[in-house]
């Protein structure tokens, strides 16, 4: 275990305990997103052909006519996905739900990209996304105006305030069972 010297508000150091634990999963989700770009190169391993037969899987690029543009296709999605999905489980400020907004974006586009019929990929996608942000956007106004009201009423700072909203840490497993 390591320590960690911070100074609390009456101006005393105090030491927090950092495990190995998380010191092992911040290692690996730093190195994750350190390797995204040799993920998204990725894409230049799939052969140029319009049918690809592996053991596991026939893959028909009809729309595209092309695996190779199909794999890039979806790296340039896939990769900002995970990275949201990276910041939206470590984010510990009061606004992370607005992350959801971009991430059903990229999702749905990636749900696009594998349906043939359509012709393309990225219209008309705001039209589902409305319910999404007419949801997330005012909750994110309100919890804004309630720190600004404090903010206006305490005398506190605004770090303070924002470390009085922010979220305590939580396990992947934790924050995943709050979502659903």
């Amino acid at each position: 275990m390591t320590n960690k010297r911070h100074k609390s508000k009456d101006g005393e150091s105090k030491f927090q305990r950092t495990d190995n634990k998380s010191l092992i999963i911040g290692s690996i989700i730093a190195t994750f997103i350190a390797a995204t770009p040799y993920f998204f190169y990725l894409y230049e391993s799939v052969p140029d052909i319009k049918v690809w037969n592996t053991f596991l899987f026939t893959y028909d690029s009809k729309f595209y006519g092309s695996i190779y543009v199909v794999a890039w296709t979806l790296t340039s999605k896939i990769i900002p996905l995970l990275l949201f999905f990276v910041w939206f489980f470590t984010c510990r400020h009061w606004w992370y739900h607005v992350l959801l907004v971009p991430i059903a974006m990229f999702s749905f586009q990636i749900f696009t990209i594998l349906n043939d019929d359509l012709q393309y990929v990225d219209s008309n996608q705001i039209f589902y996304l409305i319910p999404i942000m007419a949801i997330i956007i005012p909750s994110i106004y309100l919890i804004r105006a309630k720190i600004f009201d404090k903010v206006n009423t305490v005398d506190q700072s605004l770090q303070e305030l924002e470390d009085e909203f922010k979220i305590s840490p939580k396990g992947f497993m934790e924050r995943l069972k709050d979502y659903f």
